[in-house]
């Protein structure tokens, strides 16, 4: 192990030493009552679920006293977040269940004043606003308030952040959908919308003179293209490279979404020559070098923001951040993995040979090249070899192979991209993510990315959306509201000849 994966553990060590005397009062137990035993098997003892929400989640203020209600004591916000980080995965999906069904909204309290406003509709108009606002305070739920009152609190927002992961989690794993935990997932994505808005983030450039945590957590937090070393990591934040990270007050020393930017002559066709290339590591940024802004990684770092627009702003203010710099720059695009096309294809391989239609997938001369290369009989055999060939990767060994499925696979890649939808959108996400930002699907890359993950995700094959600053407004609308999607004339050659070879 590295002094670089040594250092923050020593040191988060010693700042938790420096707070274990507040952590041992959080509950207002004496410290006589907890030596010998960890603080959490002493609040398991102590306290139940519905005992600690009883404490901590206060009745609603009446609408009269809606603004004069003094606020709880900061003290029930530090015993909830305490009592939470010590309950196991299940216990914690058992609490949020009691507490978002138990101290929701007040059902019949909203039937009756909703009954009151439909009497009222003959009445004056400041008489039907003052019941609606009533009715529109009936509609907060209990914990809401709660949920504000943690937000205040030091680490507060950080730890709600982390507790809408786990709403998530259980959401996406079926464990539970209740209606009650929607709303509460919903209430607390409201609230994280309103306190991560742009206005709010502070934009952070990283470079090799940032603390040695931040550098720390951009190369764990590295989602797209993980970083291998110490002089990889040099490299994404030296010369010819950009870096940045949105940040918030509330939780400082944390990147919530980071964006690692190339600076090349032309746009980038591969992934190779940004994050393999070492030979520019101590060089001096030639200016006149530099032409194109690529953006090959944007990574969230909280699944608890998940929803929370945050990397199209990030995308925005760092083109106006490299404007500044280089006002000559005028090509911005993405060098995008495409996550799923694998997996999709494997389907549509899969679905076409049990209706009988692989054939058609492939014209009849390329299923004699693939017949020819791996020597399978023609049919139902030659579609298990190719099958077989994009599961295990063996076909990036082959020169003949290479060439035979690239015109195959470029134009499925292309008609997945842009014909597979999901609610009329780009089923795939990455895709989804920049079409709605206004890019164009500009270009389709062969060989884009030869490492193992690039071949097994994408059969190597990785993307452009390019972000023609004039046409990103329109476009988005178009896409958002039209579900439009801007390309190319390359990719909609694939997207034809796809077409026109599988019998569409």
């Amino acid at each position: 192990m590295t002094l670089f994966h040594l250092y923050i553990p020593v040191r988060a060590f010693l700042k938790s030493y420096r707070h274990a005397a507040v952590s041992k009062t959080v509950l207002g137990f004496r410290a006589s009552e907890l030596r010998n035993i960890s603080p959490c098997s002493s609040i398991a003892k102590h306290t139940s679920m519905e005992a600690i929400l009883r404490k901590t989640v206060v009745p609603l203020p009446t609408y009269e006293m809606r603004d004069k209600s003094p606020p709880p004591p900061e003290s029930n916000s530090m015993e909830f977040m305490h009592f939470y980080k010590c309950l196991e995965k299940e216990q914690r999906l058992e609490f949020l269940e009691k507490l978002s069904h138990d101290f929701g909204v007040d059902h019949k309290g909203v039937s009756d004043l909703a009954g009151r406003l439909l009497d009222l509709q003959v009445r004056d108009l400041a008489t039907i606003l003052q019941v609606e606002d009533r009715l529109r305070y009936s509609l907060t739920p209990r914990y809401r308030h709660l949920l504000s009152h943690i937000s205040k609190v030091q680490g507060g927002v950080k730890f709600l952040v982390d507790l809408r992961a786990d709403l998530i989690e259980f959401a996406s794993s079926k464990i539970c959908d209740s209606s009650h935990m929607r709303d509460l997932n919903s209430t607390l994505k409201s609230l994280l919308s309103e306190w991560f808005s742009v206005g709010l983030l502070h934009l952070e450039r990283i470079t090799w003179q940032s603390p040695c945590e931040i550098l720390q957590k951009i190369s764990q937090y590295e989602a797209v293209h993980p970083v291998r070393n110490w002089t990889d990591l040099k490299r994404r934040v030296g010369p010819y490279r950009r870096c940045y990270a949105f940040t918030h007050a509330a939780m400082p020393g944390e990147p919530l979404v980071v964006l690692h930017v190339a600076l090349t002559e032309e746009i980038a066709n591969n992934i190779q020559s940004i994050v393999r290339e070492f030979a520019t590591l101590d060089a001096n940024e030639d200016v006149n070098k530099i032409k194109a802004g690529i953006f090959y990684s944007i990574s969230s770092t909280q699944a608890g923001l998940q929803g929370v627009e945050l990397g199209n702003y990030l995308i925005k203010r760092v083109v106006r951040e490299l404007r500044s710099e280089f006002p000559h720059m005028a090509q911005f695009s993405s060098l995008s993995p495409i996550p799923g096309f694998t997996i999709w294809l494997h389907g549509v391989l899969a679905q076409h040979k049990k209706e009988g239609r692989a054939t058609e997938l492939l014209s009849e001369q390329e299923w004699m090249q693939v017949e020819d290369v791996t020597g399978a009989a023609p049919g139902a055999p030659a579609v298990e070899a190719l099958r077989r060939l994009i599961s295990t990767s063996e076909w990036i060994r082959s020169e003949r192979l290479v060439r035979a499925l690239e015109p195959v696979l470029m134009r499925l890649c292309a008609w997945y991209l842009y014909g597979e939808k999901r609610r009329g959108y780009a089923l795939n996400p990455v895709a989804n993510f920049h079409l709605q930002n206004g890019a164009t699907m500009w270009r389709l890359n062969w060989q884009a990315d030869t490492s193992p993950r690039g071949i097994a995700n994408s059969c190597g094959i990785m993307v452009n959306y390019r972000y023609f600053l004039q046409e990103t407004s329109t476009n988005s609308a178009v896409y958002l509201q039209n579900k439009v999607i801007k390309s190319s004339e390359q990719v909609m050659g694939l997207v034809s000849q796809f077409q026109k070879n599988s019998k569409l």
